[in-house]
């Protein structure tokens, strides 16, 4: 029985892994949509996200269920409380990529970002995908060291969301009201992004410690 229910928890926390890369490889698919305005691309996003809604539905019923059958307590009552948090973390940052993949599809044939400011996002993109899938990384291995890394990756993808606002009060800023609405709205899309990561990152940290490491972003 003790085999059954150590395996029961290894497959949430494979669930949650494998959800992490699946967002990150939303999140690839919908920053080449948006930088490329490939229709194609966005649709895809747009119609692969309910298959991420699934996968948090169904990781949710598991742990609800080990709560229920199981009574988990310290170490494994953490993991499973933790996997609840994590699974809507995780589906929150599909849907922020399905979010960059309407906005392409939205404007298309025409590409949403001025030239001079795609290659920024090309960078959020860049950040945003790679914490998701340390997260993923940290889930499997909880590695204390590796969870702590994603706060500081983190500051990377702060300070592109802070950079924009600087473009956009820019006097020189001669692109209209409406690309500075898209831009605004895209960069708070990739910030909320990789915060999700983090939180997921301090999940485990929390899972390993028994603490929470300071206030969660999100």
């Amino acid at each position: 029985m003790r085999d059954a229910y150590t395996d029961q928890l290894d497959e949430l926390g494979d669930a949650l892994a494998g959800m992490c890369e699946d967002v990150a490889t939303a999140m690839e698919k919908a920053t080449r949509a948006l930088l490329d305005a490939d229709l194609r691309l966005a649709e895809q996003v747009i119609d692969e996200d309910i298959r991420i809604d699934e996968i948090r539905h169904s990781a949710e019923e598991k742990a609800f269920a080990l709560l229920v059958l199981q009574a988990p307590v310290a170490t494994d009552l953490r993991i499973v409380v933790s996997a609840i948090h994590g699974a809507g973390d995780i589906e929150r940052m599909g849907d922020l990529a399905l979010h960059v993949a309407q906005a392409a599809r939205r404007r298309h044939p025409q590409p949403v970002l001025p030239e001079e400011i795609a290659p920024y996002f090309a960078e959020m993109g860049r950040v945003g995908v790679a914490l998701a899938r340390k997260a993923g990384a940290v889930i499997r291995s909880r590695d204390l060291a590796a969870a702590a890394e994603l706060e500081s990756d983190d500051d990377a993808m702060d300070d592109l969301h802070k950079h924009m606002f600087t473009v956009l009060m820019d006097r020189n800023w001669d692109h209209g009201v409406e690309a500075a609405v898209d831009v605004t709205l895209l960069a708070r899309f990739y910030e909320r992004y990789a915060d999700h990561a983090v939180a997921v990152a301090r999940r485990i940290v929390y899972v390993v410690t028994g603490q929470m490491p300071g206030p969660l972003a999100v």
